[in-house]
Parts: C-alpha cells; structure tokens; sequence
C-alpha cells in the first residue's frame, strides 16, 4: 500500500502543524479595563477550542484543529501575564491613554478614536494603538493644538 493512503503519527506531521508564535510587540502591554477583559475572553475561547480540537479521534486531524489554539493560547497567556492596567485619565486637557479624541484633518475630514492598548486597537471600530504615529503625535497634547505639518496636520477638536 502507497504511503499517500496511510495515517502516520510522525514527527514530520506533527511539526507540519505546529504554528510559530503570534509575534510580541516589544512596546509595553498598556491596557483599558475593557482591553484586558477582552484578552481575558479571547484566552478563554483559545482554550475552549484547543479543548474541542482534542476530542477528535483523528490524530491528525486533532493536531490541526489543535495548532491556532494552542498558538493562541501561548500568546493571550504572555499578554495576560505582562498586561499593565492603566486607569481612565483622570482629566480631559490633554490626550492620554484611554481618551477619545476628535481632530479634523488638513482635508476636512473629521475623526474620532479611543487610543488604546495594541491588542484592542481595531480603526474601524474607532480605536487606534497608543504606539500608532497619529496617536503619538497627539499624546499630551489639547483641544486646539496642531500636529503634524503640511497635508499631514491634525487639529484637536475635542478631548473625552
């Protein structure tokens, strides 16, 4: 019988389905309350499915469905342990970690995002990472200041 038609355990398969780690940002984990609470979730359906993936008879079946849990579960594990809780600012005069700030664009065009921590970070839902150049450039900074030059300014309109 053709090997192609065997189910073989080997070290080779195996390693075909071990996924490399998530990568880890070297910048130090901030985090909202919301942010952790998300990281918390997110191990615990890694985990969840990794648990499910082992339920399956076939072995290597099992360690395919088993290889982005298990890789998930490493890194929300890493994130979870060097996560650093930072409470809401405690003012609206300048941007912080945690405010959500509108600006206004050389363009016209008007926007608003929650800085946050990397892992919660998603644009489209109106969140950018602390450690994005827009958010950088704005941190410390109040309503009214301009940041940036040319086509790349940016005019603090509001601070919450």
């Amino acid at each position: 019988m053709s090997v192609a038609f065997t189910k073989e355990e080997s070290a080779e398969t195996a390693a075909e389905t071990l996924l490399p780690d998530r990568p880890i940002s070297p910048h130090a984990n901030l985090v909202t309350e919301a942010g952790l609470r998300a990281l918390k979730a997110q191990l615990r359906e890694a985990r969840q499915a990794y648990e499910i993936a082992q339920q399956l008879d076939d072995v290597n079946e099992r360690r395919r469905q088993s290889a982005v849990p298990l890789r998930d579960t490493r890194y929300f594990t890493e994130r979870l342990r060097t996560a650093q809780l930072v409470p809401p600012p405690a003012s609206t005069e300048t941007v912080a970690f945690g405010s959500t700030v509108t600006f206004s664009r050389a363009d016209g065009r008007v926007q608003t995002y929650r800085i946050v921590g990397e892992d919660e970070a998603d644009p489209k839902a109106g969140s950018i990472s602390f450690v994005s150049p827009v958010a950088r450039s704005l941190m410390g900074k109040a309503s009214g200041d301009v940041v940036g030059t040319g086509n790349q300014e940016l005019e603090i309109v509001a601070i919450a």
